[in-house]
């Protein structure tokens, strides 16, 4: 299992690789190239309907695995939320993520959208690869939870929905329900590295709350 995995992760990096190579500078700090991320971003949401709910159908050669977790924080929800939310407040606290393009945030009734572009970069061989996950993400602050839908290269594609729960004597309970879809050969590498970061980043958070830090 193992063995499959490193191949899984080699193969992963080295296609994102020579798709970067193509797609232009490798710097995910090149601000000129924000408008094309946003057209890549609308490509891919035309492409993929990343947003799609529906389980994969039987005989496509894609898998669907669901999971949950969950952090308890010393810390009141109402101050929780918008800390924990805000995804540039997770650059730093993932040791990949260099940058969060926002491409379009609005509101409609009482839910906020914010139409994303998480930027990683990810040391492999040598060199440094750049890994752009595409996001929509669907705020509800009155109701204390956020979705969000993204597809990333080799076509993996996650639902989340994280929910926030106040608890006596200030402290909030923040459950992550993760959905992750890929091919067949790919699920579960995608979906235990997905749990893994997700964890890390929960930890993470949950320390630069309590500290006061976010």
């Amino acid at each position: 299992m193992k063995k499959l995995a490193r191949r899984a992760a080699a193969q992963t990096l080295a296609a994102a690789f020579l798709l970067t190579a193509f797609a232009g500078p490798a710097r995910a700090d090149a601000r000129d190239a924000d408008a094309a991320i946003a057209q890549e971003w609308q490509t891919t949401w035309d492409t993929y309907h990343f947003s799609d709910t529906t389980p994969p159908a039987e005989g496509s050669g894609r898998s669907r695995v669901t999971t949950s977790i969950s952090v308890e924080i010393n810390a009141p929800a109402a101050r929780v939320f918008p800390a924990y939310s805000n995804f540039n407040n997770h650059i730093g606290m993932n040791p990949f993520l260099r940058r969060v393009v926002t491409h379009k945030d609005w509101r409609s009734a009482w839910t906020r959208y914010v139409n994303l572009t998480a930027i990683e970069e990810i040391p492999y061989e040598g060199t440094v690869v750049v890994s752009k996950t595409h996001a929509q993400q669907r705020l509800h602050e009155n109701e204390l939870y956020y979705e969000t839908d993204s597809w990333s290269f080799p076509g993996v594609v996650t639902h989340q929905k994280i929910v926030f729960t106040p608890l006596k004597g200030g402290k909030t309970q923040v459950t992550e329900r993760l959905t992750f879809e890929a091919d067949n050969d790919m699920i579960d590498f995608a979906a235990t590295n997905g749990v893994a970061a997700h964890q890390q980043l929960q930890g993470a958070l949950k320390q630069a709350i309590e500290s006061g830090a976010l």
